[in-house]
């Protein structure tokens, strides 16, 4: 065997998952929707050797601890059981997206290693599989194996909860608008963020009928392209989700104060006549929804709110591909 390098862009839920009903497995307590972004994405090499003594990780030039790198090994070891591979990985990781920021990083980098670890095993598995494996290592990792719109289904096991092309050829002119106001590791992990709200916000019980509600409604949005739908069902699951981080025990938040500022700009946008919508995942950076006719507005006037550095147009992405 050889080295193997792949490929995988990250996505932004548009109808969130938040919460897992099993850790181990990395099931989700609700399915979830996503569109794959073009302009964020990891590569990964992996090589297995015969003079290693154990699994080397190297990501963005950094040789991670074991500790660091425990999930790593987690899906390593998964490839080896399904390969027979008996040898240890070098596995050297390049995020082209701020890590641990919201943005998803964790995604396309579990898509990118569940690609490359198992090609390098001599595994050849279907993408369906491939999301499986990404999930184990990543929740959202499941979705960054598809471009496009992509559903996860929750299932009950490690054999149903998978990642399903909804629309992979998006050919509606869409963009979202990545505002990059902090880049630094966030304080609360999203694995700590969940379980939190999971046992102690009184209102997580209405978030599971607020995620199938809204999953049965962005559907039909997306298939017509209504853009108005979409937007008006993301930016709300959206809130709803960082309502669970507020309504916490002790409580926490995702925002900072440019967040917040943001989400106000978006909101007078749209009262001026620019369709746009915004979304955040579990960090501070907004994510803007719009159409491709509004970008030179919407990007004017974030880039004069926070500096044209801070502001990434991105469109409908890829799955995953090897290199």
């Amino acid at each position: 065997m050889t080295a193997v390098t792949a490929r995988a862009h990250t996505n932004i839920a548009l109808v969130k998952y938040w919460g897992k009903a099993d850790t181990k497995l990395m099931l989700p307590q609700t399915s979830s929707l996503s569109l794959t972004l073009d302009q964020f994405y990891t590569d990964t090499t992996v090589d297995f050797v015969s003079d290693l003594t154990a699994d080397e990780v190297v990501l963005n030039g950094q040789v991670l601890t074991p500790t660091a790198s425990q999930k790593v090994r987690h899906v390593l070891d998964l490839v080896r059981q399904q390969s027979g591979e008996t040898r240890f990985a070098r596995v050297n990781s390049t995020n082209h997206v701020p890590t641990a920021a919201g943005l998803a990083s964790s995604a396309s980098a579990f898509a990118a290693l569940a690609g490359a670890a198992s090609r390098a095993a001599g595994l050849t598995l279907s993408r369906t599989d491939l999301s499986r494996l990404a999930r184990r290592g990543s929740g959202s990792a499941t979705r960054s194996v598809f471009g496009g719109f992509v559903e996860w289904q929750a299932g009950t096991d490690d054999a149903t909860s998978l990642a399903v092309p909804f629309q992979e050829q998006v050919d509606w002119p869409i963009a979202m608008v990545a505002l990059v106001l902090d880049p630094r590791h966030k304080k609360v992990s999203s694995t700590q963020g969940m379980q939190s709200s999971v046992t102690t916000s009184p209102y997580y019980p209405a978030w599971k009928t607020v995620v199938a509600d809204d999953l049965a409604a962005i559907k039909p949005a997306i298939l017509a392209q209504d853009f108005t739908t979409t937007g008006e069902i993301l930016e709300a699951n959206a809130m709803r989700m960082h309502a669970l981080t507020l309504s916490a025990n002790p409580p926490f938040s995702y925002f900072n104060g440019e967040s917040l500022a943001t989400m106000q700009t978006v909101r007078d946008l749209r009262a001026s006549g620019v369709p746009c919508y915004y979304t955040l995942d579990a960090g501070p950076n907004v994510k803007v929804f719009c159409q491709e006719a509004d970008l030179p507005a919407v990007t004017t006037r974030l880039a004069a709110q926070f500096g044209a550095d801070q502001v990434i147009v991105a469109h409908p992405g890829p799955g995953i591909a090897f290199l």
